[in-house]
């Protein structure tokens, strides 16, 4: 049989889930330069799939960036879907532009190569079924869980009841898609559960079949996930030593492993700096700072004296004092007075859990220190507990202990023991 060398990217979901960085599209969030959907279309272009559609909101935002890069020896058509009804009828949208199999994934899954060869090995030894990507986890409530008999995908359930899972293999955003497909979409009712659904049907008339992966493949569903991306793009094989032209390396600086550091960006005396660590463009890091890879620094980044960094990302235009930056997740243009802290591991050394849409959500790390929006400030020597999210627009005192979430647009400071909505 032969394989179309075509993919899907379905980019037009919501993200409430991934606040506070939610200010654009969760897979435009940047790491080593670049948002993640690039990453998933080089990783698609390195094992020869180079016609791919992506199915994007009415806000054509994916458009919009991807645009702004470098990218060639890529077709890419765009597809629209104006209202966020479900990926099924996401998936629709691209139809037109898309002949016979293909492969069918989500914007942030920068791993996709580790997988297509065998996806695709599966895929010509099984006629026209649905390949699915599967891989054991041990939260089945948070995805869709195959139901397997006798070594065959029977079904997909979507979100199983706790003591009602069929498996522990769970789907991976990632599938083979075979021609023919669009039929059975086409016969399900427009819901958030159509594809599901579409598959199901689809299985019940011609099978599927699926492939167990070593490891689940990145998800991004929670902030925390970011953390994982950045370390497979800063721990690929694609990203090697750079720096680039115009920088400034002060004395007794010391970099170990791969360090990028783009144009125009200082690293200031007496700095250690161990890989792997992107540093982009325009940046300035302070003297005595410690890097502690991976570290993930975009363009316009500042900071002071005395900064130790570890494991965290920061998006552009950040600027930092001093303190402890450990396991967090920061977006743009925020600010940090001295002596800032992020308590990144409970005393007890246990599962840091934290508060999504009103619920406890184990994070499956014992170190995470929390995620921060846009345009944030913090004053001197506050301090974030382990898992504690701040929104975008807010203002956190000097010498606050956030012990709670901070929505966007809030005012905070401890000795009011509450927040205080801004104007």
């Amino acid at each position: 049989m032969q394989i179309t060398k075509q993919a899907v990217i379905i980019a037009a979901g919501q993200s409430s889930r991934f606040w506070p960085l939610n200010q654009k599209r969760k897979a435009l969030i940047n790491i080593a330069g670049r948002p993640l959907i690039l990453h998933t279309i080089e990783a698609l272009k390195r094992k020869g799939i180079k016609n791919i559609v992506i199915v994007q909101g009415k806000e054509r935002d994916f458009e919009k960036e991807i645009n702004k890069s470098n990218l060639k020896d890529v077709k890419i058509n765009y597809a629209i879907q104006k209202k966020p009804i479900g990926t099924g009828n996401a998936l629709l949208q691209a139809e037109k532009f898309v002949k016979g199999s293909f492969l069918l994934l989500g914007p942030h899954k920068v791993d996709v190569g580790d997988y297509i060869d065998s996806l695709l090995k599966k895929a010509r030894g099984n006629g026209e079924k649905i390949i699915f990507l599967g891989s054991k986890t041990k939260k089945p409530r948070d995805f869709g869980i195959l139901d397997i008999k006798g070594g065959k995908a029977v079904k997909i359930i979507e979100n199983p009841k706790k003591g009602r899972e069929p498996s522990n293999i769970k789907t991976n955003e990632i599938y083979f898609i075979p021609s023919g497909f669009f039929s059975y979409l086409r016969k399900v009712s427009i819901t958030e559960d159509s594809l599901i659904e579409a598959f199901n049907l689809f299985i019940k008339d011609k099978g599927a079949e699926f492939i167990v992966a070593k490891k689940e493949t990145i998800s991004l569903k929670y902030p925390w996930d970011a953390i994982s991306a950045m370390k497979i793009i800063l721990g690929g094989k694609s990203f090697k030593k750079y720096t680039g032209s115009r920088v400034k390396i002060g004395k007794n600086v010391v970099l170990r492993g791969n360090i990028q550091i783009g144009k125009n960006s200082i690293i200031s005396d007496n700095t250690v700096i161990e890989g792997p660590c992107y540093i982009g463009d325009n940046c300035k890091v302070g003297y005595g700072n410690i890097l502690r890879g991976p570290v993930n620094l975009e363009n316009n980044f500042l900071s002071g004296s005395f900064a130790e960094i570890k494991n965290s990302i920061i998006q552009k235009g950040t600027h930092i004092h001093s303190g402890y930056f450990g396991d967090l997740v920061i977006g743009e243009n925020c600010r940090f007075g001295a002596g800032f802290i992020s308590a990144n591991r409970r005393l007890d050394r246990g599962e840091i859990k934290s508060l999504i849409k009103g619920e406890k959500t184990g994070t499956g790390f014992t170190f995470f220190g929390g995620a921060i929006g846009n345009n944030s400030r913090f004053g001197a020597r506050s301090t974030l507990m382990p898992g504690i999210f701040i929104g975008s627009n807010c203002k956190i005192g000097p010498g606050s202990v956030i012990l709670e979430n901070i929505p966007d647009n809030s005012v905070f400071y401890t000795k009011f023991q509450k927040i205080v909505k801004s104007k």
